[in-house]
């Protein structure tokens, strides 16, 4: 795709990596070959030298995966994109491409579940430790720096709690620690944050999630400079084999040509549903950064262009969690999130059980957390069956 001006987001979404103008068929086909054939033995040679961009074997690249990977870069403001297997491959990846032994990671304690167990759990026996805050301020980050800190790493808004981090500022903590900045942006999305316009380095996603839209397809992505991206894809899918199905890598593409069109409405009634929610009398306290009380809402006011399209909140216990979980109909009781169908999710007994107790407690997923990622059903649907299964 080429272009005498900047396009917009939607725009970007539908042509990004698209041959411009198109000629032949305006989908791309699917190819599912694991080799490909050469010219000339001084073609396979220099492929394999990297001095020509021939297709070798699918781990290494497939045309599928590739315009996934420019239209992402596209979204994102990156220079490069490397597609992986999942969101835990590509973060995985990004992390280790750059940590060794000795090394050092801040991350907030209120984070997807994996990556926590990641970092508690997995890298240690690599050598690589990581400090977890709980504040997640700059003055909280920069605290937590040690002389071997290699990584910073945000999850903004994080899951499930929607804290929101400051990321401009904490990218300029790593900076001046000389360290790399790491955002998680799956929650947000390049609609609602750019993470690389505010200095970080690279930029991870679950395109499971928002990205393909329509929960059919797994898949992560890193983003960010060529140079460290072509390591974490060095890593993560040819050293590690950690390589995109081509087949899902069509599936996001598809997703994306109508990502613009599904985030406006499910950002919309996110907003819409936090502030009718925090209004009900079963409900203790909503989270999410569009309301005033919000601890984050002048930074993502500042920092975002829309407000994410999940929230979390709370009931009295778990006794009443799951009165909501099983009282529900048009909203569906499942993990996962950015489907085009509203999701809702109990992260205590589901996508946190695997953080230890105390941690859970100190990252504010209490017992009656529930945590609802908006899809595109009309908004009063939505609140009228949130309201009879919280017994309203």
């Amino acid at each position: 795709m080429t272009t005498t001006r900047a396009l917009g987001l939607s725009s970007l979404s539908v042509h990004a990596g698209e041959p411009s103008p198109a000629v032949g068929p305006l989908e791309a086909p699917l190819v599912l070959s694991s080799a490909f054939g050469f010219a000339s033995a001084e073609e396979a040679e220099g492929a394999f030298r990297g001095d020509n961009d021939a297709y070798v074997y699918g781990r290494w690249g497939n045309p599928n995966v590739e315009l996934l990977e420019r239209k992402v870069a596209a979204l994102e403001g990156a220079r490069d994109a490397a597609a992986a297997a999942s969101g835990m491959a590509a973060i995985s990846g990004a992390l280790l491409s750059v940590c060794g032994q000795g090394d050092h990671v801040v991350a907030p304690r209120s984070i997807y579940g994996e990556t926590p167990r990641l970092l508690r759990e997995r890298l240690p026996r690599l050598g690589i430790t990581t400090t977890f805050v709980d504040d997640v301020s700059p003055e909280g980050y920069r605290a937590a720096l040690g002389p071997h800190t290699r990584v910073v790493y945000v999850e903004t808004p994080s899951n499930p709690t929607l804290a929101v981090t400051d990321v401009a500022a904490v990218a300029e903590v790593a900076r001046r620690a000389g360290a790399l900045s790491i955002v998680d942006n799956t929650f947000a999305t390049p609609y609602c944050q750019r993470p690389l316009e505010l200095g970080v380095d690279l930029v991870v996603h679950s395109m499971t999630k928002f990205l393909c839209g329509h929960g059919d397809a797994i898949g992560g992505v890193v983003a960010g400079d060529r140079e460290l991206v072509e390591r974490a894809r060095e890593l993560t899918v040819k050293g590690l084999g950690g390589a995109l199905a081509p087949f899902n890598a069509l599936l996001i593409c598809r997703g994306l040509r109508t990502f613009a069109l599904r985030m406006r409405a499910a950002t919309a009634t996110a907003t819409s549903l936090a502030a009718r929610l925090s209004s009900h009398p079963a409900v203790r306290r909503v989270h999410h950064p569009s309301l005033p009380a919000h601890p984050g809402h002048a930074i993502a006011s500042r920092q975002m262009r829309a407000m994410p399209a999940i929230l979390s909140f709370e009931v009295a216990d778990l006794g009443a969690a799951r009165r909501v979980r099983d009282g529900v109909r048009l909203v569906t009781h499942a993990v996962s999130l950015g489907d085009a169908r509203t999701l809702l999710t109990h992260p205590a007994s589901t996508t946190a059980s695997t953080m230890p107790a105390e941690d859970r407690a100190r990252a504010g997923v209490t017992d009656g957390l529930l945590r609802l990622a908006v899809g595109i059903e009309d908004e009063d649907d939505l609140y009228a069956d949130l309201d009879r299964a919280l017994g309203g």
